[in-house]
Formats: structure tokens, C-alpha cells, sequence
């Protein structure tokens, strides 16, 4: 079919179409004769206009707009008042990834094939109650296919004209013994080539063998493909690097400053931050650094010696700053062992008001159910009093034990008639 048939102009008329049919063949399929210069579709037959218009993806309608099938096998979203008689430029069916193979269908929808005309040759699609076509495995950035049952006088135009449909043909490599193969531009252009798999190819009309064969489409391993696959896998990975390096500059902590060199003004200077207790730990690590360089000599001995008794006096304002944090966390235990002695004494009540609830005078009121629940929340209760009342004793415990080795560390004579007065025990319980 020639695909300009698709679009007719106003001009045209159906007596300057001309159709001819020859008898059915030996394989059972009719012949058509093809005028290149004269379209061969008649456009008064619907169903040949439908299925050619419905295989570019448009609403098949006549060259008066009329809708030609029903809205249900129709293209989704497409508005019908649209027509081309309407001014729309019409899609050229040549322009490349506008071919006659549609795109691979989904795997859960059965795959329906369809006689695709082409200027020179026809398609007929396989038996579809026989099994797909066998392919082996892809290899990594497969964009070459190889094609087996070429008739014998398909030329290097014929396939071109055939399987550029499916995208861009960068080279074609023809054998004489009815093969060739195919390289795209794209590797997804080779699963659009892949569905011509099992098609009858058939040039013109003749019956001839030479001019019939059945195309077997399958990957091929190119060396082409394999290196352009490779250099896409490096430039990747370098790009992989590239981000990780920069995600761990990113969160790599920042340099320390860099130390100053030792001088007069940055002694006194340094000696003030000494004294300040925000800028303590920035000045403490200049002057370790100056110490390590060597840079106490007899001239800067007396101004080293300052900065060191300065460092020494940051000793006692440490002191003092653990003896408040010592403070405040025995503030927060003694409010915290209070808190908890005021929870364990409701809990008290609570476990109380359980058990009187278990009483013969108040249990013999109560439904079964109630009862369960009560039983139920009592050992509950109890549960959480016993976990409480142990956490509370350990807290008691602690404190005597500080207790107890704060006053032997406070009167070690003590301590030792403690030691002694154990001996002589120890001694008149052996005699």
C-alpha cells in the first residue's frame, strides 16, 4: 500500500484510483499490483481505510470527516469534530519514529499483528496460534540486529525502505546468501525491529520464491555496540565518582584554621583570649602550637610564662564550673526521687483501691466481665508499684553507698579501728 494513499486531496477522485487483484497463490494469499505512480487503495472500501488510518494511531474517518468505526477501538483522548478537511497539516507517515511497527505492546495485552504495506514489498504477519519467535540474549547495548530469509532479490534499498520504519539506520551489511544486519542509532529502536520477527516478506505481486522469504530478526553481538556500551559504562562511573567525591567534600568536616606565626602583638593578644572563657579553647591551641615550634626563647620566656599562669587560672574557673554541674544534678535527682516517690504513692492507692474492690462485699456486685478487668488491672498495677518501688530503693541505695565512702574518706582513722577491731574479731573467732 502506498502510504501516500492515507492522504488524499480534495482534487482526487475514485476513478483515478487504480486496483487490480491476481487469483490467490500457491501459499493461499492473494497478489495486489502495485503502480508506484498510482495509488492502489480504494478509499470508498471502510475497513481497508480503518485499519490503515488506526495503524498511524488516528481515528479512522472518510475523506468527508465521517467517523468510520466506533468510538471504543478508537484512539483515547482524540476529539472526533477534528477531520483533516479541517486545515490540520496531516503527519507524514515517512518521517522517522512515525513508521508503519507500532511500539511494542504490553506484555499482559496479546500481541495482534497486521499486514504492513510498504512502497516496494508487503508484510504478512505469522500464524498467531504459533509460538513467538526464539531470539537469544541481548547483549549490553545491543544496537545492531541480524535478519535471516530475505528473499533473494531484496536489494539493500528494499530493507532500508523496510526497517527504517522502526528509527534511524546508521549501516546496512548485506551478505549473498539472504542475510544482512542492521545497526540503529538507538538501542530501542532494535525492539521495534525485533516485532518484524516472522513476518512473510514479499516483493511487488510475484509469486517467484526469490521475491518471498520469511524474516527471522534477532540481536547481534557487535563490537561497535559493545565498545560504545563500555565507554557509556566509564563515563557513568566517572560521574558516579564525581558525586560521591563531592558528597564527601560536602560533608567532610572543615579545616582547623591556620596558626598565626609568634610576635609581640600576637602574644598580647593571645594572652587577653587566655582570659576570656569563650575564646579559651581557640588561644590554648595557638599557644600549644607556639611551645611545640620552639618559639620560647630568653626574650619571650617572661610573655610565655604569663600565657602558661593564665592557662593555670582557667584551672579554678574549670573547678568551680563542674562543682555547679555537680549542683544542679544533685537538684535534679533530689526532684526526680521526689517526683517518683509521689508516683509510687498513688500507685499505692491505686493497687488499694483494687484490692478493696476485691473484697466479698463489693466482688459479689460485679459481672464477670468487670471482674476479669478489675483482676487484670490489679496485677497491672502492681506490676508498675514493684518496678517503681525497686527503682526507688536502688536511687536510696546509691546515696548511702556515696554516703558511707565520703565519711571513710573523711576520717581514716576511723577506717582503720574499723580494719582493726575486724582483725581481732576474725583472730578470736579462729582461736
Amino acid at each position: 500500500m502506498d502510504l501516500s494513499a492515507l492522504y488524499l486531496p480534495d482534487s482526487l477522485s475514485e476513478e483515478s484510483l487504480n486496483v487490480s487483484h491476481s487469483p490467490p497463490s500457491a501459499d493461499g494469499l492473494g497478489s495486489t499490483t502495485i503502480d508506484t505512480t498510482q495509488l492502489n487503495m480504494s478509499v470508498t472500501d471502510p475497513t481497508a481505510w480503518a485499519t490503515a488510518m488506526n495503524n498511524l494511531g488516528m481515528v479512522p474517518v472518510g475523506l468527508a470527516g465521517q467517523q468510520l468505526v466506533t468510538d471504543s477501538i478508537c484512539v483515547p483522548g482524540f476529539d472526533p469534530s477534528l477531520s483533516m478537511m479541517t486545515g490540520i497539516t496531516p503527519i507524514n507517515p515517512m518521517i522517522p519514529g512515525m513508521g508503519l511497527v507500532p511500539p511494542p505492546p504490553p506484555t499482559d495485552v496479546p500481541v495482534v499483528k497486521e499486514i504492513i504495506h510498504c512502497k516496494s514489498c508487503t508484510l504478512f504477519p505469522p500464524n498467531p496460534n504459533l509460538p513467538p519467535p526464539s531470539t537469544r540474549e541481548r547483549p549490553p547495548g545491543c544496537k545492531t540486529v541480524f535478519v535471516g530469509g530475505l528473499p533473494e532479490n531484496a536489494t539493500e534499498e528494499i530493507i532500508q525502505e523496510v526497517f527504517e520504519q522502526c528509527g534511524d539506520i546508521t549501516a546496512i551489511r548485506k551478505s549473498k546468501k539472504n542475510f544482512c544486519h542492521i545497526r540503529f542509532a538507538e538501542e530501542f529502536m532494535v525492539d521495534k525491529a525485533i516485532y518484524l520477527s516472522g513476518y512473510r516478506m514479499r516483493l511487488g505481486s510475484s509469486t517467484d520464491k526469490k521475491d518471498s522469504g520469511r524474516l527471522h530478526v534477532d540481536f547481534a553481538q557487535a563490537r561497535d555496540d559493545f565498545y560504545e556500551w563500555e565507554c557509556k559504562q566509564r563515563m557513568l562511573a566517572r560521574e558516579e565518582r564525581h558525586r560521591r567525591k563531592m558528597e564527601e567534600d560536602r560533608l567532610r568536616p572543615p579545616s582547623p584554621p591556620a596558626i598565626m606565626h609568634y610576635s609581640e602583638h600576637e602574644a598580647t593578644l593571645l594572652a587577653e583570649k587566655l582570659k576570656d572563657d569563650s575564646k579559651f579553647s581557640e588561644a590554648i591551641t595557638v599557644l600549644l602550637t607556639w611551645l611545640e615550634r620552639g618559639e620560647v626563647n630568653r626574650r619571650s620566656a617572661n610573655q610565655f610564662y604569663s600565657m602558661v599562669q593564665s592557662a593555670n587560672s582557667h584551672v579554678r574557673r574549670l573547678m568551680n564550673e563542674k562543682a555547679t554541674h555537680e549542683q544542679e544534678m544533685e537538684q535534679a535527682k533530689e526532684t526526680f526521687k521526689n517526683a517518683l516517690t509521689g508516683i509510687l504513692t498513688q500507685f499505692e492507692q491505686i493497687v488499694a483501691v483494687f484490692n478493696a474492690s476485691t473484697r466479698q462485699k463489693a466482688w459479689d456486685h460485679f459481672s464477670k466481665a468487670q471482674r476479669k478487668n478489675i483482676d487484670i488491672w490489679r496485677k497491672h498495677s502492681e506490676e508498675l508499684r514493684n518496678a517503681h518501688s525497686e527503682q526507688l530503693m536502688g536511687i536510696r541505695r546509691e546515696e548511702e553507698m556515696e554516703m558511707s565512702d565520703d565519711d571513710s574518706g573523711d576520717n581514716p582513722s576511723k577506717k582503720l579501728r574499723v580494719d582493726e577491731s575486724g582483725k581481732v574479731e576474725t583472730l578470736h573467732n579462729i582461736l
